[in-house]
């Protein structure tokens, strides 16, 4: 209760008196019964005490919970390492949660949070919170995701992507990453053998070690993953998986060849390879007729096309999705039980309508106009001003610029420098300083706005400069 509150916080001192039981119940416009129980209660824990012909005061011997120690001025148990064996993980970059007001974010390629339709979304959590729905939401659930959201996804990506599901072919998760861990902890064993990019993204290699795999690097260039060397490689060993980025790679943002997508097909099916394709952000095209998804041609149901909203959205809405056969799908719900027993079935919901109502389409619209200028407003101007240290590719599509700076600069130094003067690097960044193979990294642009990423290169410059 309040009162107690208002005790523990020191608001009401030992012995103030308290309101009658009339006055309080006309303060509040309760029933005076309702306000005689609450005093009692507090009275049966000793909060308050009852003084006859006085009233209600607060008790001037407050309850004191003391739970037994078992310090004894030795070191706080968890002062010490664990005693036990357990598995840890290398040092690998990830986003701090502390900044600057003032900082200029560098991320790895996020939406712009502003672009959000706040009213609609404040309208959709309202339908969500009605009590009709949200009995619906909480008596009983679909393991493989809410069906409302389930059923608009089906919808949104036969019209988008050109792949032919029903809703048993799909399986909501929290964010890709999710996705990933999930379909490839079913399929990998320990010493099984992964094909991966060259470069390749860094929290899929971290998931496919995790689980034991070896993994086999496949050269990346300028028409994505190089599949002759892949059908080399499975000429001589069992391959139990690939993972493919086909579409605005990760990270060198390159997407894959028509002649590639051929071979890739042939082979998957010859090989019956089991593969992850990953499509975490084919919303945004800068261009008209865009490749469709490696999942929507004849691979005989061994693609496993993974893709996320949360690029759509934004970070805050951690809403992923799977693409399979209807069988791995169940299998994938039973394993996604184990660690996420039912979903973020509130979340689904929401979503669900911004898909049927039409919303999230015009969010991808808008989006796209906003990025894709963006996108050759950055790349002009890195082009005038850093054009004797940087190489870049202007992408097709994507939130996400692929900086190549030359071998010589000392880019980590130019990143030190750069946080200084208020830059943050949240991208990835591959330094040849830190025995890297790439002097190169991902400049995310779709959150940023003209001013800031003027300011962003000019920073840049300035540190590089320094340096030189």
């Amino acid at each position: 209760m309040q009162f107690i509150h208002l005790i523990q916080e020191g608001k009401l001192l030992p012995g103030t008196p308290l309101p009658s039981t009339r006055a309080l119940a006309l303060d509040l416009g309760l029933h005076r019964k309702t306000i005689v129980a609450a005093y009692e209660s507090l009275v049966a824990s000793n909060w308050v005490d009852n003084l006859p012909r006085k009233g209600f005061i607060v008790s001037p011997n407050l309850p004191v919970v003391r739970p037994r120690s078992y310090h004894n001025g030795r070191i706080g148990a968890y002062e010490t390492d664990p005693g036990f064996e357990y598995a840890q993980f290398g040092s690998f970059p990830y986003p701090s949660s502390l900044h600057q007001k003032d900082e200029i974010i560098i991320d790895d390629g996020f939406p712009d949070i502003t672009l959000l339709p706040g009213h609609v979304l404040l309208k959709e959590y309202r339908n969500a919170l009605d009590p009709v729905v949200l009995k619906k939401l909480s008596t009983g659930w679909d393991i493989e995701g809410s069906s409302d959201c389930r059923n608009a996804l089906c919808g949104f990506l036969n019209q988008t992507r050109g792949i032919d599901i029903k809703a048993e072919n799909l399986l909501t998760t929290r964010g890709a990453q999710m996705a990933i861990y999930i379909a490839a902890s079913l399929i990998i064993k320990p010493g099984d053998k992964v094909i991966v990019g060259d470069p390749s993204y860094i929290f899929a290699n971290m998931v496919f070690k995790e689980l034991g795999a070896e993994l086999i690097q496949v050269p990346v260039d300028s028409n994505g993953m190089n599949t002759e060397i892949v059908e080399e490689i499975l000429k001589k060993h069992r391959v139990r998986l690939i993972y493919i980025i086909p579409h605005h790679h990760h990270p060198t943002t390159v997407t894959m060849s028509v002649e590639r997508r051929t071979h890739l097909l042939r082979l998957i099916k010859n090989y019956q390879l089991a593969v992850i394709e990953d499509d975490y952000d084919y919303d945004f095209q800068f261009q008209y007729e865009p490749y469709l998804p490696l999942a929507s041609g004849d691979h005989g149901g061994n693609i496993i096309y993974i893709g996320s909203l949360t690029k759509v959205l934004g970070a805050p809405f951690r809403l992923g999705y799977m693409v399979a056969a209807e069988k791995f799908i169940h299998a994938a719900a039973t394993k996604r039980m184990l660690i996420n027993l039912r979903g973020d079935i509130f979340t689904e919901q929401v979503v669900s309508s911004l898909i049927t109502g039409g919303e999230l389409t015009r969010l991808i619209q808008k989006a796209n106009k906003v990025y894709r200028q963006r996108c050759h407003f950055l790349a002009d101007l890195l082009s005038t001003e850093l054009s004797d240290v940087v190489e870049l590719t202007r992408p097709n599509g994507g939130m996400a610029l692929w900086l190549q700076f030359h071998a010589d600069l000392p880019l980590t130094k130019v990143l030190e420098k750069a946080s200084v003067r208020g830059i943050k690097m949240m991208g990835s960044v591959y330094s040849r300083d830190n025995n890297a193979p790439y002097n190169a990294l991902r400049f995310g642009f779709a959150s940023l706005d003209e001013a800031d990423l003027s300011k962003a290169v000019g920073i840049l410059k300035t540190s590089i400069r320094q340096l030189k």
